[in-house]
């Protein structure tokens, strides 16, 4: 089914760059603006200024931010800053990183992923594709004809010979290793073994892959591809652009962490807000937990695991309404929550949390719209954050969600249904620049 292939990377040049930690970035959908000039000032080679350069008041169509990126890309490879692999590898990537005071791993694979057209269900995404993200990554594949961070998918390992195949390679000394400035430590394997190599390709051809981050990534090379296969004359479909640098981990790694993605709100006017609580009573069960009890998130956590959508059964958390206390929600019929989804979706779909927050809530019982601005609608991984941010006064309430596990992903893609935008968010993201590839 899924076929990959190890390919011959760009990487820093280690004797011209000592030091790794400057002169990389997060991935650009995740820069601010006073990150993006905190990485340009770090190194003039930060690779920010390959996967994120800055927009300028006179760009035209011949000098922008994308002619810029190739600039430096093509500069960087004359002056040996960059440098291609040796021979073709498929590299393993080493993340330790910590999440909410626990330490963890992810074992990264990263490959060149033949691309798939969605009906083939080969690669299989479960979110939908935001226009404006997908319009910045066709113009950086056009001008600088590279990825340069990659797609993330999950695959499975059910008889674990890629993870031993991982593991004897892993014994080998790594070709990068270095602690960014935030503290997480990437060690990074280029293999070339032939075997090792085979033996991971076979495993993931057996399978398809479930896109986790990045379908606008995907969805561009996909469209990228279609342009130049119908301008290559010869077309063979083995041309470097039939490809994608992926980023491939395991369903079960440990080091699988996916955050949710909770919802805040403002500009509700004061007539709905006061009515909220007993709309919100006739769909579901509500249970309220003090704020300042000790074990609140303890109490918050229970009750939100305990009704996830794995159980057959959905509740989220809401404050706002009630100042002294976080209100647990849980569904009283799922058969009349149906009744305000959207009849494309399918019932996994319907039965999400952020499902049950969109449509019946924030659609149907505030009004939102996204294409009005009177509603605002902003999001946070940090649900006690979010809880401030209500306090503050910034927002009028903070609807705090349970993160989405694997399966359901999977569950979602599986049925050809796409979820809610910004329903998972997969931590951390993997740096921009250990790899390039360019064809």
């Amino acid at each position: 089914m899924a076929e990959i292939r190890p390919f011959r990377g760009l990487r820093y040049n280690q004797n011209m760059i000592k030091d790794m930690a400057k002169v990389l970035c997060p991935p650009y959908d995740i820069i601010s603006p006073s990150q993006q000039e905190e990485l340009y000032n770090a190194s003039e080679y930060n690779f920010v200024h390959v996967e994120y350069n800055k927009e300028l008041p006179l760009d035209n169509p011949q000098n922008n931010r994308y002619t810029r990126a190739l600039a430096y890309l093509t500069g960087w490879l004359e002056k040996g800053i960059l440098e291609a692999e040796p021979a073709a590898a498929i590299y393993l990537h080493l993340h330790h990183f910590i999440c909410q005071g626990k330490s963890y791993q992810r074992q990264n694979i990263m490959a060149a992923v033949k691309l798939e057209e969605w009906d083939t269900k080969i690669v299989r995404p479960h979110e939908n594709i935001i226009p404006k993200a997908k319009s910045d990554r066709m113009s950086m594949l056009r001008a600088c004809r590279a990825n340069t961070s990659p797609v993330l998918v999950m695959y499975e390992d059910k008889k674990k010979n890629i993870i031993k195949t991982i593991k004897e390679q892993e014994k080998k000394a790594p070709v990068i290793d270095f602690v960014d400035p935030w503290g997480e430590r990437h060690q990074v394997w280029a293999v070339t073994d032939p075997t090792a190599i085979k033996t991971i390709q076979e495993e993931i051809a057996k399978q398809p892959l479930y896109i986790a981050d990045g379908h606008h990534r995907y969805d561009s090379a996909l469209t990228y591809k279609r342009e130049r296969a119908a301008q290559t004359v010869g077309y063979s479909g083995e041309e470097g652009f039939n490809f994608v640098m992926t980023t491939l981990i395991d369903f079960n790694d440990p080091g699988l962490v996916i955050l949710p993605t909770h919802r805040l709100v403002r500009g509700v006017s004061k007539t709905v807000m006061a009515g909220l609580s007993s709309q919100l009573a006739a769909f579901f069960d509500i249970e309220r937990i003090a704020l300042d009890d000790a074990a609140v998130w303890q109490k918050v956590d229970g009750r939100l695991k305990s009704m996830a959508p794995e159980t057959g059964n959905t509740a989220l958390a809401v404050y706002g309404l009630d100042k002294n206390n976080i209100m647990i929600l849980t569904v009283k019929d799922q058969k009349t929550a149906d009744k305000m989804m959207p009849d494309l979706h399918g019932e996994l779909y319907r039965k999400l949390d952020v499902s049950l927050v969109d449509h019946v809530i924030l659609e149907n019982l505030v009004g939102y719209n996204k294409d009005k601005e009177d509603i605002v609608l902003a999001y946070d991984h940090d649900r006690q954050a979010a809880i401030k941010r209500v306090q503050d006064g910034e927002f009028q309430m903070a609807f705090i969600l349970n993160p989405v596990a694997p399966q359901i992903i999977r569950g979602i893609a599986d049925a050809s249904d796409r979820m809610p935008r910004k329903s998972t968010y997969f931590y951390p993201k993997s740096p921009a620049g250990l790899v390039v590839y360019k064809w």
